[in-house]
């Protein structure tokens, strides 16, 4: 752990941040979402699942929820790069402890953001498999956020940390100020 605090204090250049989020981007926004679509339109097909369809309901519940978690994670990404000077990105974490904008409604906002929106997409195509996808997307994500990521960030970031965690929801957000 050492190593790695060692290593996170480096300062990247805009540039280099920007460079990394947009390969991370590509990963994320695009690589992600197509593979969802693709592999539960294979499963559904395999084993013969049917589809969960409400008409224009459908469609209006995944846009909504599409947009709200792109822009969770805009706003927690524009936080991170311009507060924290560093990315969502592990390679090129922030270089102080956040605790601003949405990160005042819980410690993971970023992967709140991204959930939200690959839910919206399972929902607007209507995809059992795309929501059991989601599910172990969800839960995989949170055992390395618990597993690893919270205890890199209590290396570095110390007390500071610790107060935060114990004030600041982890991922559930509670729309109050402590």
């Amino acid at each position: 752990m050492k190593w790695y605090k060692d290593w996170a204090s480096r300062e990247y250049s805009l540039r280099s941040r920007l460079i990394t989020l947009v390969f991370a981007g590509i990963i994320i926004v695009l690589l992600i979402p197509f593979l969802l679509v693709k592999s539960s339109a294979a499963i559904d097909a395999w084993i013969n699942l049917p589809h969960f369809y409400a008409g224009i309901a459908n469609r209006i519940a995944g846009i909504i929820l599409a947009v709200c978690g792109i822009s969770l994670s805009q706003w927690t990404i524009y936080i991170q790069m311009a507060v924290g000077r560093g990315t969502p990105v592990p390679t090129m974490p922030t270089r102080k402890l956040i605790v601003e904008g949405p990160f005042t409604w819980c410690r993971n906002p970023m992967t709140l953001g991204a959930l939200l929106a690959y839910l919206g997409i399972a929902v607007w195509t209507g995809s059992i498999s795309a929501l059991v996808l989601v599910a172990v997307i969800t839960t995989l994500l949170l055992l390395y956020l618990k597993r690893v990521e919270e205890n890199e960030l209590e290396a570095r970031f110390g007390e500071e940390y610790l107060e935060y965690k114990q004030h600041t929801p982890f991922i559930i957000p509670r729309f109050q100020r402590h």
